[in-house]
Formats: structure tokens, sequence, C-alpha cells
């Protein structure tokens, strides 16, 4: 039975892990198809917020890979290739290389950072389409519960 079909009470007996891994693999294939139709991937931007003094980067000091992909490792996809991805903004020349092979953001880089940013507005207002403000907070609260509640049983 389709879910929009279902009462309240089938609803509230769905499994939550079931529909929190759907929305998950949801959200991320639309986020990307969208980052992709502007010509980066979320990996590349995540590197450049990574190494942003003015973002993420905790000194601006530049990190290696294996640095990165430990920032990055609540959020990475086992998929997602940061060599490969770093390569790519080396080629753009959004990142350099030191002889240490650590990464560090050029200012076409920074630029670009900005650029890629500026579409994450439109992308989470078609994602919260129809949905207030309220009701995603409700949500999110509702979510936050249940992992404080499996953590505490867990522990």
């Amino acid at each position: 039975m389709p879910t929009d079909q279902m009462t309240d009470a089938e609803l509230a007996a769905q499994p939550a892990a079931y529909w929190t891994g759907v929305a998950y693999q949801a959200l991320i294939a639309f986020t990307r198809a969208r980052q992709a139709e502007h010509g980066f991937t979320q990996p590349q931007f995540w590197l450049l917020r990574n190494l942003s003094p003015n973002d993420i980067s905790p000194d601006g000091q530049g990190r290696t890979i294996p640095q990165l992909r430990e920032a990055m490792a609540s959020y990475i996809r086992p998929e997602d290739d940061l060599h490969a991805e770093a390569e790519t903004l080396l080629e753009r020349g959004w990142i350099s290389r030191d002889s240490e092979s650590r990464l560090r953001i050029t200012e076409a880089g920074e630029q670009a950072r900005l650029r890629l940013k500026s579409h994450a507005p439109a992308i989470r207002a078609r994602i919260h389409h129809g949905i207030d403000d309220a009701d995603y907070v409700t949500a999110l609260k509702v979510l936050l519960q249940m992992i404080e509640n499996t953590e505490q049983s867990a522990g």
C-alpha cells in the first residue's frame, strides 16, 4: 500500500531505520545531481570547504588526503575517491599541493567555493518545498531523540 494511503496509525508503525535510509539515499542522489548540473561534485565541494580558512579548515595550513578523509569521516561516502577528486581540483587550479603532499586552497579555489556554495540555497529550497520550518524542526527533533535513545541503549 502506498504511504499516502496509510492511516496515521499505519505510518506510526513503519520502521524508522528503513525510511531514514530511503530518505538519505534520495537526498544524496538529488543533491549530487543538482551539483553535477553546475559542474562539480559534492566531494569536490567538501574538499574546498575543508581546505578553506574561511570555512571548515581550522588553520588554513593545508591537509593531506588521509587527513581530509579523517576530517570527513562522518559524511564521506564509501564510493567517494578523494584522491581523484583532488586531482580534478588541482587541474582546475582550485587547490595546490606542496612537497609534503599537503593540499591548500588557492584564490581561484576560494572563489569557486563561494560560487559552489551559492547553489546550496536553491537545492535546499527544492528539498524543503512544501515543508514548513516548524514541521522540519519537529522531524529533526524526532530523529535526534531516536539517536539519543539508541545511543543510550547501545552504551
